[in-house]
């Protein structure tokens, strides 16, 4: 069951949404604190509209940024992959754009995009003292940073800019520390190590890489963590400080902190609320499970064993391979917090698609809008029945997602479309409209991804 005129008020609401004045939030959880435990560590989660007003003038406006970003998104990961399984340069997928090399990287360079892809912002200390700064929360990167004075060339953002002298456990690593080798790129000035961060969309962040103590709210802080210190830093995230990188790589958050599991809820984009982003929590008890699978080619991804799609109780016709991972590391699905729509391999959406459209003629077609093609003009009703969209693991488990999951407005007037769009690439990418609402555990320990529905 859809409940259109529930959505539409909502939605419309998130236009005029003031978002709540950084510093007062900073207050507010500080009051507030978890009980402190040495393994168990909690942030708060925010969505991009609660802490960045973009003065849409109407909710379609909201939602064709939202798919650009999306795009730039999807981009940014398609490219990555396309560099770790091929061994393709930059410069070769874009000829367009100048290819930043180790030399430029004190260098300020227009990447001539303001387009980031942050949709999800969680709350969390740097430095020493710890300053609270809003991090952009991240399962397709590895690399955290964040920007720092002095600043040559940065994005504007909600908290003031971290200021290195006002830390006392900021520590710039040399040339030849492990996490420095670590990187795919980076670069020495005396005896330092230079980092360069560059995302699919053109989008970069250059600057010295630290360790420093990172804080979790009031429920404790590690030290020594490696992390940029960005004084370039253009086209990302407007609105948040930096990255949190909480990919599979050695250099990811998760990684740094030997976390044995974490986990993060999404609430609804269009929402005030919040949720959390927690590490070495356990699992719910009802969780949906699949395997988790890693691919050697790309360890910072989470790929996910998913089998299959029902529509309205009944199976989608698409070939077991459509999904699998081949021995050269191409293919697969991964679930990833940043990218907003599902992208799936084309056969495989089209299958989907079509066996949604033949259990929908009742309801009356609209335009397409964006990458979307198949969209409905739900405007004269309060509520409707629709088929539902399962997801199939390995193990014969299934998700059965809730109807505003995948039918959602793309205007203010009742214009709603299905929330899947197809990718020409090998790779599928489950999205956060899917996960809203769900907390989605990554149990590393045990190589299992968990889905909890109505957990945030």
């Amino acid at each position: 069951l859809l409940n259109i005129s529930s959505s539409l008020h909502q939605a419309n609401q998130i236009i005029s949404f003031k978002p709540q004045n950084p510093l007062q939030q900073a207050l507010t959880q500080q009051q507030n604190p978890t009980s402190p435990s040495s393994s168990f560590f909690s942030v708060q989660l925010h969505t991009r509209e609660t802490l960045v007003n973009e003065q849409h003038p109407d909710y379609k406006t909201l939602v064709l940024a939202r798919l650009a970003r999306d795009s730039a998104r999807v981009n940014s990961l398609l490219t990555k992959l396309q560099l770790k399984l091929y061994g393709v340069k930059r410069s070769d997928l874009y000829p367009t754009k100048t290819e930043v090399g180790l030399e430029d990287l004190t260098t300020p360079v227009s990447s001539g995009t303001s387009q980031g892809s942050g949709e999800y912002f969680s709350r969390v200390g740097v430095g020493q003292p710890a300053k609270p700064f809003y991090m952009v929360l991240d399962t397709g990167s590895d690399v955290n940073w964040l920007q720092c004075k002095p600043c040559s060339d940065c994005y504007q953002q909600s908290d003031p800019i971290f200021d290195p002298t006002s830390s006392s456990s900021y520590n710039p690593l040399t040339c030849d520390a492990q996490q420095c080798q670590d990187l795919e790129m980076s670069a020495c000035r005396n005896s330092r190590c230079l980092y360069q961060v560059s995302y699919g969309d053109g989008s970069f962040t250059v600057g010295e890489y630290v360790t420093e103590t990172v804080s979790f709210g009031g429920s404790g802080s590690v030290s020594r963590v490696a992390i940029g210190c960005g004084h370039d830093n253009e086209g990302l995230f407007v609105g948040a400080a930096g990255l949190l990188g909480l990919g599979g790589g050695p250099l990811s958050l998760t990684s740094q902190i030997k976390a044995a599991s974490f986990s993060y809820c999404l609430v609804d984009r269009d929402s005030g609320k919040s949720s959390t982003l927690e590490f070495n929590s356990p699992r719910p008890s009802d969780s949906v499970t699949a395997p988790l699978l890693k691919n050697r080619q790309a360890n910072t991804f989470y790929y996910v064993e998913l089998t299959g799609f029902s529509v309205g109780g009944e199976m989608v016709s698409i070939p077991p391979e459509t999904f699998a991972v081949d021995q050269s590391g191409v293919g697969g699905v991964i679930v990833d917090s940043g990218t907003a729509i599902t992208r799936l391999r084309t056969q495989a959406y089209n299958a989907v698609r079509d066996a949604f459209k033949r259990m929908t003629q009742n309801l009356r077609p609209a335009e397409g809008v964006a990458l979307f093609d198949t969209c409905y003009d739900l405007s004269s009703l309060q509520s409707v029945r629709v088929p539902t969209v399962s997801f199939h693991f390995a193990g014969d488990k299934t998700l059965a997602l809730p109807a505003k999951n995948y039918l959602i407005p793309v205007d203010g007037a009742g214009t709603y479309c299905f929330a899947f769009a197809p990718t020409a690439s090998t790779l599928s990418i489950i999205g956060n409209v899917q996960q809203q609402g769900t907390r989605v555990s990554f149990d590393l320990a045990n190589s299992v991804v968990g889905f909890s529905p109505n957990k945030c």
